[in-house]
């Protein structure tokens, strides 16, 4: 084997070590965004103290064993869900639609708690917990009314149902910062809502051309005594 063979066989090797040593680094070390925090955890452990394994919270540049370990991670900024809508019967037997938006973020201290608990990521969550509590309070509060009591109250409807949402959501770790509704009442309140303010109007409507029949009235009235004092003048 000439020199140049050996330089060229060297060099080979030298690239492949540092192409194996480079792709070990990059499989041992992982970037936490600054808007997340990162779970370090053991893929297996039977010490107690450590629950589900966890060793720890972690930000930005992090090493760790891609072997016996690995890094979970979560979003603390705020996450927006819009849910199908789902019925809500009052005590009255009446079915509402409700379609609910919430804006929610994680504690970060509470993150492990969320990580031991459920280990799925938040749109799991989401459409799993959360959903479930939506739900529930729903249901719960909607008992406490009548449809139309409801349709007097939607304020304080949805307030007793962001509070208790916000109680179940909060032993949790999940911090609720906005919470609306789309409201759609059955169609037989519906139609008895369309045709009571089509009887407003149709009220409206007939007191006004009363008004505008005796605003016609008084101006013929005053046409013809204005003629008839013409009349009388001459």
């Amino acid at each position: 084997m000439d020199a140049n063979t050996a330089k060229i066989i060297k060099g080979v090797r030298a690239l492949v070590i540092c192409t194996i040593l480079a792709v070990v680094t990059m499989s041992c070390c992982t970037t936490i965004d600054s808007g997340s925090v990162g779970i370090r955890f053991k893929k297996w452990s039977s010490d107690p103290e450590l629950r589900g394994g966890v060793m720890g919270t972690c930000k930005g540049w992090v090493w760790y064993n891609p072997i016996t370990q690995s890094i979970y991670e979560y979003p603390t900024y705020i996450q927006r869900k819009t849910y199908n809508a789902f019925d809500v019967q009052t005590k009255d037997a009446s079915i509402f639609n409700m379609a609910p938006t919430i804006a929610y973020h994680i504690d970060p201290d509470r993150a492990t708690d969320i990580f031991v608990k459920y280990r799925k990521p938040l749109n799991e969550i989401e459409d799993g917990y959360i959903h479930t509590c939506i739900f529930e309070a729903y249901r719960t509060c909607g008992n406490e009314y009548t449809a139309d009591q409801l349709m007097s109250n939607r304020e304080e409807f949805e307030r007793k149902v962001r509070d208790r949402l916000n109680r179940s959501l909060l032993d949790e770790g999940f911090i609720v910062s906005e919470f609306t509704t789309q409201i759609m009442p059955p169609q037989s309140l519906r139609d008895a809502i369309d045709a009571k303010n089509q009887a407003v109007q149709n009220a409206l409507k007939a007191e006004n051309e009363v008004k505008e029949a005796e605003a016609k009235a008084k101006i013929e009235i005053a046409k013809a005594e204005g003629e008839a004092k013409v009349y009388d003048d001459v």
